[in-house]
């Protein structure tokens, strides 16, 4: 039911910093850059920084609380085939989502949950062109 991980996403207070760590220290080349993003490929695999408030925007500041000392930092998220299914079939076995399915300005549709220790997960899947 699952696909490959395909992303990872950091969450970040200070995103100016962090680009220019990740850019200069670590020599990553951008992939795409917003007003609350920066986003990365890495073998294949996408590393995202996201500031902290778009977080909470997605999510919710129950699931991404920037006053929590143990806050969750880190957003695991894998590619579903079709979210909506992928989320009835899990909702049915008992899994609790923070956010249900939601079509993105980004052009991806995802829901949110979280597993028994709090880790952060978004199911995902590219929204057909003329369909956003």
């Amino acid at each position: 039911m699952l696909g490959k991980l395909t992303a990872t996403v950091l969450i970040v207070e200070d995103l100016k910093k962090c680009r220019a760590f990740y850019q200069d220290m670590l020599g990553l080349k951008s992939q795409f850059d917003d007003d609350v993003s920066s986003a990365y490929q890495i073998e294949g695999h996408d590393f995202v920084l996201l500031e902290t408030a778009a977080a909470v925007e997605m999510m919710g500041e129950g699931a991404v609380s920037p006053e929590k000392a143990n806050g969750h930092r880190t957003l695991l998220c894998i590619g579903v085939e079709d979210v909506d299914v992928t989320y009835n079939t899990l909702t049915a076995k008992g899994v609790a989502f923070i956010k249900p399915p939601k079509s993105q300005h980004w052009g991806r549709r995802t829901a949110y949950f979280a597993d028994p220790e709090g880790n952060l997960w978004e199911l995902w899947h590219t929204i057909p062109e003329g369909q956003g």
